[in-house]
């Protein structure tokens, strides 16, 4: 009789530490950032550092620096060129019409060679940088967004969430991969540039950049610059954020927008 209360006594107690012990991990796990909701991805600010006279005609569609010199590529049917423009006066020094079927969509420039994609005709000018004389076409299957390299790939935005990596002498595809805040993929990735390890994505219909990582996709950061819209001042008409450039020899970025008067020198702060 004796022994079987023991046993029972034991077993209860061996129950209710095996139970408080359950507890405990379970509440461990709840407050285990795998088990927690995912963090906020980190919106940035930024200030204004300078501001540039842009062509107000001009509906931006791709934008780089290089020596000295802002390159663009415009947009809308009849009326898409291919630019080379003088950052300090806004002024066009050299320019190339494209013909009216094509609607000039980004732009990057691989070694001593511009490429610019078109929005729905499916093909990519190549250009010389120097006289714009051009050198050859490329073919893809999707529309064509905005247009970037990393030193080694070309980074190609379609509208959608991927991006996609293509060989540059080829146009073919190396690797893709899908843009995503905490898993949700972040669609109409416009306008391109890599800056110091990082995409930068203007998202068509927002006044936010996404900085993603090239590796996962994955948003790191949202830059917000919603307060652009204030210092472009009274305008007729403005259309929406797109177009950035960064001069990797002073670290200087610039971004504006489609039919903007100005451009803008920006720091993203942390």
């Amino acid at each position: 009789m004796g022994d079987g209360v023991g046993l029972r006594k034991f077993l209860s107690g061996f129950k209710k530490l095996r139970g408080e012990a359950l507890l405990a991990l379970l509440l461990l796990l709840a407050a285990s950032p795998s088990w927690a909701e995912p963090r906020p991805v980190p919106l940035c600010s930024i200030r204004i550092v300078h501001v540039y006279p842009h062509d107000p005609t001009a509906f931006t569609q791709g934008l780089l620096f290089a020596d000295g010199f802002l390159y663009e590529s415009t947009g809308l049917h009849g009326e898409s060129s291919l630019r080379k423009v003088n950052l300090e006066t806004g002024e066009v020094v050299k320019s190339l019409a494209l013909p009216p079927q094509y609607f000039g969509e980004g732009l990057t420039l691989w070694q001593d060679r511009l490429i610019q994609l078109t929005w729905k005709n499916g093909i990519a000018f190549v250009y010389d940088k120097e006289s714009f004389v051009p050198k050859g076409t490329f073919a893809y299957p999707t529309e064509g967004w905005g247009l970037a390299h990393d030193g080694s790939s070309l980074i190609m935005s379609d509208g959608s969430a991927t991006l996609r990596f293509l060989q540059p002498e080829t146009f073919q595809e190396i690797r893709r991969v899908e843009v995503t805040d905490r898993g949700v993929p972040v669609r109409n990735l416009n306008e391109l540039e890599y800056v110091r390890g990082e995409i930068l994505a203007n998202v068509w219909g927002t006044e936010r950049i996404a900085k993603i990582s090239p590796a996962t996709g994955e948003v790191v950061a949202w830059v917000d610059l919603s307060l652009l819209r204030a210092a472009l001042g009274p305008v007729r008409q403005c259309d929406v954020l797109n177009g950035i450039a960064y001069d990797a020899v002073q670290n200087r970025l610039f971004v504006t927008g489609k039919l903007w008067p100005k451009l803008f020198q920006i720091e993203i702060l942390p």
